[in-house]
């Protein structure tokens, strides 16, 4: 847990070591999602190595509505922000298209290394993107979305920002474009491969034999496109990250329309006394122990 009076250091150097000892190891890195900093807190306290800000929650969380571009720059920086203030931990956050043409991207490097990130994903979907596991994607140019990637590159401040280069091109335009891209992408100066919505096991084995030498991402997306495979599988096919961007929000939301039914049935919530976390536990969880010794601390 982040204390409040702790020196804002980077962790984007910690990423980097933790990314290379993945590749070494064959053993990936599992990042959860969260989309607000208690969910962070909670990935943390987990003891997962970093925490991964989805986009997908981000606007459901933030709006209540499907991820499909709602979202702009300085919403999604701001959430970012708040996440890497509530943890130890490095965060990878979801960066979208990078919010317009490569100026932007520009731009958007500089925001998200502000606020701490420790690396982002970058997709070469059109505005208003969508989730990559939803129907009717549409994606820039090839040659756009390699320049995008090439001035990430450039923008980054740090060399040990973590740049993860996304494609979403095989829906629209197949696998073999898909490929392409990302090969343009790593020439550009990507660090990490994400070719997204990959359809079956065999797509999955091409992918990860084709950038073999390369740290690649699978997206472990809760009843998407891509089968679910277990953590041995992923490894034994050398993907060097495994994002769950959704699993933690469906997991709180199914519970709290079990609470919320159980109280309109009821009318008080007793019959859930035993389910739910404790006041003072999760008092404890957010921090009001630190908070308490720094009134003691500061007190006249």
């Amino acid at each position: 847990m982040a204390d409040l009076l702790r020196p804002r250091t980077s962790k984007k150097a910690e990423l980097r070591a933790l990314l290379d000892t993945a590749v070494r190891d064959r053993k990936p890195l599992v990042l959860p999602g969260c989309y607000d900093a208690l969910g962070a807190r909670l990935i943390e306290k987990a003891d997962f190595d970093v925490v991964y800000m989805t986009g997908f929650g981000t606007t459901a969380g933030l709006l209540g509505r499907p991820d499909v571009g709602l979202l702009g720059l300085s919403e999604m920086v701001d959430n970012a922000r708040r996440i890497v203030d509530a943890v130890d931990r490095p965060v990878v956050a979801d960066a979208d298209t990078g919010y317009g043409n490569a100026i932007n991207v520009v731009r958007t490097v500089s925001a998200y290394e502000s606020a701490g990130v420790a690396g982002i994903h970058l997709e070469d979907q059109i505005l208003p993107k969508k989730c990559g596991h939803m129907e009717g994607k549409q994606v820039v140019p090839r040659d756009e979305f390699v320049g995008k990637i090439r001035a990430a590159a450039a923008a980054r401040t740090d060399p040990d920002f973590v740049l993860i280069a996304r494609t979403d091109a095989r829906a629209p335009h197949g696998l073999d474009e898909a490929i392409a891209r990302a090969e343009g992408a790593l020439e550009a100066g990507a660090d990490v491969l994400f070719v997204e919505a990959l359809e079956n096991d065999e797509e999955i084995a091409i992918v990860s034999e084709h950038f073999a030498d390369t740290p690649t991402v699978f997206n472990w997306a809760e009843g998407g496109k891509t089968p679910p495979l277990t953590y041995d599988q992923i490894a034994e096919l050398g993907f060097a990250i495994i994002i769950m961007p959704i699993g933690t929000m469906l997991a709180a939301t199914a519970a709290m329309q079990s609470f919320l039914a159980k109280l309109k049935a009821d009318g008080t919530p007793a019959a859930f006394g035993d389910q739910l976390m404790g006041f003072s536990d999760f008092t404890d969880l957010i921090g009001l122990p630190e908070i308490n010794e720094l009134e003691a601390r500061f007190s006249g």
